[in-house]
């Protein structure tokens, strides 16, 4: 079968034992060396994409993707305006929504966000009926001022199922001895659990006709409408274009408000949280690819000793006729296989430890006799892992262009080589 002659030199350069074994065990050290970079960091990055995905899955279980509400007043007309959004090509889902900063008192005391709401819209944007660990959200019903809360506020507030929470509001009311805070009592009927701090710890959830008696709002009116997308990272446009068409359609019907409206998105409760992951992963790649650079340094010594040893080889090719060019893809071919070969061992190996990093720790962990992350100090007691095919194929290629250039040197410098000089010492 016909071989390129730069091809069957350069895998024959390969495949030699070498008089200096030296230089055979720089290769296999560069080979290995590129197979734990990749193999690293294919791992770290499905873990720290498996985190990623596992935070957004319990902090946007709660909090809706935006949320469209009026710039003054109320919103009577809620369903309508949910009629309207989930026309919406981008919008899955819609429901109504009163959220208020409040105390609540227990046996003990704590602040706290209360959210009316809707609770046959309310599973359109949330998974709080999902994470019910007792009750449901069918059990708030309006004038039973029923309340579901956290399950870290609950222990906070030192109440169960059937026990009665005072909720003030930072709101005033007129009385015959003066202004006094706005308070309701209501009734635990259930508790959630998401594995986030804040929606377990700070989160109370309210039937909307309850908290607009409350707040003092119109019973029936909702405070703003929040939507779940089909796409998150488009929150802030979709919502921004849903808020221009509601304020020309309330124009153009003549409704005097809400005229206007105003949106918020998930980045502004949550951004900096998903910010500093992205930002963490940046760093991480950095680097761990410079475990690759080593590797791909170790390459280029390597050349460099390959091509003082065979001097005598070059410098006889070149004298039967062969081109600078030929002697450099002879040397570009030999560096390149080793990369080629190490990458492919570190795809493999990143691939099978993502896949199993599951199983891969609680052995260690049993083995060692230690606990990665104790159920009483972190919220999430496994290693996710998220293997994306995006991930795998830009660090192979990064790793095979690191090993393509590491060969470039060593190749010029073997292209170079005077036979009459190489050979007058032979």
């Amino acid at each position: 079968m016909y071989k390129p002659l730069e091809a069957f030199i350069g895998l024959r350069y390969v495949r030699a034992k070498r008089r200096n074994h030296f230089i055979s065990f720089i290769s296999l050290i560069s080979m290995l060396g590129i197979a734990l970079g990749v193999t690293t960091l294919i791992t770290v990055i499905s873990v720290m994409n498996g985190f990623e995905k596992e935070l957004r899955a319990r902090i946007l279980g709660a909090i809706a993707h935006a949320t469209i509400q009026p710039v003054q007043g109320t919103l009577p007309e809620w369903r309508s305006v949910i009629d309207a959004v989930e026309a919406h090509p981008e919008v899955d889902g819609a429901a109504p929504y009163i959220e208020e900063g409040v105390w609540l008192q227990g046996v003990e005391s704590s602040g706290a966000f209360i959210r009316g709401i809707q609770p046959e819209f309310e599973t359109r944007v949330s998974e709080a009926h999902e994470k019910m660990l007792h009750g449901s959200l069918s059990d708030l019903v309006p004038g039973e001022y029923g309340i579901v809360l956290g399950v870290g506020l609950a222990s906070r507030l030192g109440v169960g199922p059937g026990d009665r929470v005072t909720v003030i509001a930072p709101r005033l009311k007129a009385t015959p001895v003066g202004a006094s805070p706005l308070m309701r009592r209501f009734i635990v009927v259930g508790a959630f659990e998401f594995g986030e701090f804040e929606n377990d710890s700070a989160l109370a959830l309210v039937h909307m006709e309850d908290a607009a008696r409350l707040l003092r709002m119109p019973v029936g009116d909702a405070g703003g409408v929040r939507l779940h997308l089909v796409d998150m990272y488009r929150a802030w446009a979709v919502a921004r274009e849903l808020s221009t068409e509601l304020s020309e359609r309330d124009l153009g019907r003549g409704e005097r408000a809400p005229s206007f409206y105003q949106v918020r998105d998930w980045t502004r409760e949550r951004g900096n949280l998903f910010q500093a992951v992205k930002t963490e992963k940046t760093v991480m790649w950095v680097i761990l690819s410079l475990i690759i650079a080593v590797a791909a340094f170790n390459i280029i010594s390597m050349l460099v000793m390959v091509v003082t040893d065979k001097q005598s080889d070059i410098a006889i090719l070149k004298t039967m006729g062969a081109r600078n060019g030929t002697v450099m893809r002879i040397f570009i071919i030999q560096g390149c296989v080793i990369g080629v070969v190490g990458t492919l061992l570190g795809v493999v190996g990143g691939i099978l430890l993502a896949l199993n990093i599951g199983a891969v720790v609680p052995m260690l962990e049993q083995v060692f006799g230690f606990s990665l992350f104790p159920s009483d100090i972190y919220y999430i007691t496994e290693l996710p892992s998220d293997l994306k095919s995006s991930d795998v194929s830009k660090f192979a290629l990064m790793s095979l262009a690191m090993s393509l250039l590491s060969t470039l040197y060593p190749s010029w410098r073997a292209a170079r080589t005077h036979p009459a000089e190489a050979l007058s010492y032979e």
